[in-house]
């Protein structure tokens, strides 16, 4: 008899247990991880074309700029000037502002403080300029956040105008080759974290 209960609660133990196992919380979609991307050597108009080269945050890719008419790119660069796909600037729905801090500490998007392309771009004073050396120089502590074409909120840091991104680069060094990393929030939220 004995044997025959230790069966039995033996059989309910390993019943509970699966059960337990396969509870609703397991159901639960895991959250999303967010992932920093960095991107290297975006050509911006180094044969001095006149052309933007148009990027695309959710696809992490130069877009054609026979697409310029569509939503299908984000940002874009020409030498040191950068455009968002709105405004005057494209047909999407980008906005951005350029803000002073740690790009680490930025956990979630402002509420407020966005601007198109009109008479003047969205996104200026990204960068120092030096008469002696010809240097061009990402500001240290500035950093850009913009909703894209299609309305997702990104942060992202310019960290290198220069071909391969030399540590010290010099006069002899290629320039418009932009090097940056970004976080891209595809669900829609202002949260970077």
């Amino acid at each position: 008899m004995k044997a025959a209960q230790f069966f039995k609660f033996g059989a309910m133990a390993l019943t509970v247990t699966f059960f337990a196992a396969c509870s609703k919380d397991d159901d639960t979609p895991a959250k999303p991880t967010i992932v920093s991307t960095t991107s290297t050597n975006i050509d911006a108009d180094a044969a001095g074309t006149n052309k933007f080269t148009l990027f695309s945050l959710a696809e992490n890719k130069v877009i054609a700029n026979t697409d310029s008419a569509t939503t299908k790119w984000d940002i874009g660069f020409r030498a040191t000037t950068i455009i968002v796909n709105g405004g005057t600037s494209g047909p999407g729905s980008a906005a951005a502002q350029v803000l002073s801090g740690v790009y680490n500490d930025l956990n979630t998007a402002p509420e407020t403080g966005y601007v198109t392309d009109a008479t003047t771009k969205a996104i200026t004073g990204w960068y120092n300029y030096n008469m002696d050396t010809h240097v061009i120089s990402p500001v240290t502590g500035k950093f850009i956040v913009l909703k894209t074409a299609t309305g997702k909120y990104a942060k992202l840091e310019i960290t290198s105008y220069y071909k391969d991104a030399p540590a010290a680069p010099s006069q002899t060094s290629v320039s418009r080759f932009y090097h940056f990393r970004f976080v891209l929030q595809s669900n829609g939220s202002k949260n970077f974290k």
